[in-house]
């Protein structure tokens, strides 16, 4: 609507921009100099089931347990539509699709995150509300989407050990790559548990810790018979080259040892980033263990005004949060981008206040 803004700064997107750089780099060297981006392009990629051999290369797990999505959404969507029956739990504020894409007549109980405790999940409240509705489902977003609230390994098995009778427990681990439990940094994901729990489903979008959204690269981590009964109801040829090589390099031990130094390098920056926002007086800063940090308005303003000055005053795009549900006051979500980035975004931030 209004075409002369200019967006100098993008920190609505959630993504890891020095890991776009390397696979960038990568792409060059490996397709675009070597004249073989051009097979890529003419011929067919291989089918999901092919794909899904280099993830579980990387991630150390039988390739019949994963199915390869045109991005997350598309696993979110499969799993929703085929496998979510009668009722699910799902905690709010999170990422609206979970209860967007549900069947009609499937009822959804929403758990509310409660705002004095950070919107942090309380597990054993979590656990005795799950218990009383007897869903066939529950949703864990972790880190959660939009405030960054993360459950460590012990505290995720703990409730699918509680809830091993639940037909679906759905873990979606799409920030899991951002988060942390000591000061070594190491990635502590659910595929690690995963065969010792039937009825788990860990959903992961490549687009956030790689910055890949544009050539559509997430999956599913589920039981064999799942992934066999959606991929004999179309899914064959759901991605293309593109993500195809994205899959093997992700395989690769070098690529991975490459990409980990930068993962924790932005880490830390990101960690100085939101210690910086949290100096701000007009603002609170709720905990969290992603890319992003969820802002609460203190100074009376709209989150409506704030994003609209940033944008328009200093081409800063953040994400208000007026339409999540269970949310309660003025916030705002904004990203870490660079370190050079993350400067501009903390001194224009205090030059609206001032």
């Amino acid at each position: 609507k209004i075409p002369e803004l200019e967006i100098k700064i993008d920190a609505c997107f959630l993504s890891n921009p020095y890991a776009t750089d390397l696979f960038l780099e990568n792409l060059n060297n490996e397709l675009i100099l070597t004249g073989k981006l051009r097979d890529y392009m003419e011929f067919y990629p291989s089918q999901n089931n092919v794909i899904a051999k280099s993830i579980a290369k990387s991630i150390n797990l039988d390739a019949k347990n994963i199915f390869v999505g045109n991005g997350a959404i598309e696993v979110i969507q499969a799993v929703m539509h085929n496998y979510v029956r009668n009722s699910l739990v799902v905690n709010i504020p999170t990422f609206s699709s979970y209860y967007e894409f549900v069947k009609s007549d499937t009822d959804v109980h929403y758990y509310q995150l409660d705002k004095s405790e950070n919107y942090l999940l309380d597990v054993e409240k979590y656990l005795n509300f799950v218990k009383s509705v007897k869903p066939n489902t529950v949703i864990i977003i972790n880190p959660n989407n939009p405030n960054g609230g993360y459950l460590n390994i012990d505290e995720l098995e703990r409730i699918i050990k509680e809830l091993n009778y639940i037909e679906n427990i759905i873990i979606d681990e799409s920030f899991i790559h951002f988060a942390y439990e000591d000061n070594t940094l190491d990635l502590k994901s659910a595929t690690n548990i995963f065969n010792k729990y039937p009825n788990l489903i860990i959903i992961k979008s490549m687009s956030k810790d790689f910055g890949i959204a544009g050539i559509r690269a997430g999956y599913g981590v589920m039981s064999q018979h799942k992934v066999k009964n959606l991929l004999s109801n179309g899914y064959l040829w759901n991605c293309s080259g593109l993500t195809e090589y994205f899959f093997k390099l992700y395989s690769k031990k070098s690529f991975f040892e490459n990409y980990n130094v930068i993962r924790k390098s932005y880490i830390n920056e990101t960690k100085i980033f939101f210690n910086e926002l949290s100096s701000i007086p007009q603002i609170k800063v709720y905990p969290t263990m992603a890319n992003f940090a969820l802002i609460e308005l203190l100074d009376g303003s709209s989150s409506s005004q704030f994003v609209s000055k940033l944008l328009i005053r200093y081409g800063i795009y953040t994400r208000v949060c007026d339409d999540k549900i269970g949310l309660n006051g003025e916030f705002v979500r904004i990203a870490s981008r660079t370190k050079e980035e993350n400067q501009i975004i903390i001194k224009s931030i205090k030059n609206i206040f001032n």
